[in-house]
């Protein structure tokens, strides 16, 4: 599928690097890898977010809250409270400073069963508190070679975000991540990343506007490493990186925060 490639990159939409620590990094690991972070962060444009374990968000918060680097969540749940043993609301959240939460991640729906229905509980509620999302969604690798990957996208973004009103966008970062490239060691190229967002954009311009499009930023996630984060993130619909496995290590995470 081809698509005309824009020219420049927007200067208006938000550049982000963030880190996704998954189920890493006890207290004291945390603790470290923060002042490691804020020893050695460059100054940057670019919005700077971690996503640590839950048991380590409050102290992550407390070390980081007059930094430039915002802590966020790797999940919630999609109601207010109840007997959801092991779940953690909105609120909940809110009330040890996070204030963005990542939602539909790869590993969220293979493993723990997370549909497109569900995705769109969860982002009405983090909505409804007034809580920023960091949206992800991509292709498994059997549907890119059977040439789905676009359709896919394009179902998963309608099943999960269609719904909202255009005003509730301005809460919304998207994450394209090809499953295929996440840990695995592999990533898409720098066209075919280019090629995918681009067609996002797309696809949010046909539902409500070329304005609200082009104001959107689109991350890629995909074993990004400062040896490939230059190049994916000088094309003109990548907004910056999820960043997996490199956000583990302080010096790889500031390399990639350089490269943007």
């Amino acid at each position: 599928m081809k698509i005309k490639i824009q020219l420049k990159k927007n200067k208006m939409r938000k550049k982000i690097v963030a880190g996704n620590w998954k189920m890493n990094n006890d207290l004291a690991q945390t603790q470290t890898l923060i002042s490691d972070l804020k020893k050695s962060l460059p100054a940057t444009d670019a919005e700077v977010k971690i996503a640590p374990t839950y048991t380590n968000l409050y102290p992550a918060y407390e070390a980081l809250k007059d930094s430039a680097i915002e802590v966020v969540a790797q999940n919630m749940h999609q109601e207010e409270n109840g007997a959801y043993t092991g779940e953690i609301s909105a609120s909940m959240l809110k009330s040890v400073g996070i204030k963005t939460v990542i939602l539909g991640h790869s590993e969220r729906r293979a493993y723990f069963g997370e549909d497109d229905a569900l995705l769109a509980k969860k982002v009405d509620t983090a909505i409804k508190h007034e809580m920023d999302i960091i949206f992800c969604f991509g292709e498994e690798l059997e549907d890119r070679k059977s040439d789905n990957h676009f359709k896919l996208v394009e179902s998963q973004l309608k099943n999960a975000l269609f719904h909202l009103e255009a005003a509730a966008w301005k809460r919304i970062v998207l994450a394209y991540e090809p499953v295929w490239a996440i840990g695995t060691g592999e990533t898409a190229s720098p066209e075919q990343a280019q090629e995918m967002h681009e067609f996002i954009r797309k696809t949010l311009a046909d539902k409500y506007s070329q304005d609200l499009a082009d104001s959107i930023s689109i991350l890629y996630g995909g074993s990004v490493k400062p040896a490939n984060a230059e190049e994916i993130f000088s094309k003109p619909d990548v907004d910056g990186g999820l960043i997996g496995g490199a956000a583990l290590k302080a010096e790889d995470f500031i390399g990639i925060v350089k490269a943007i």
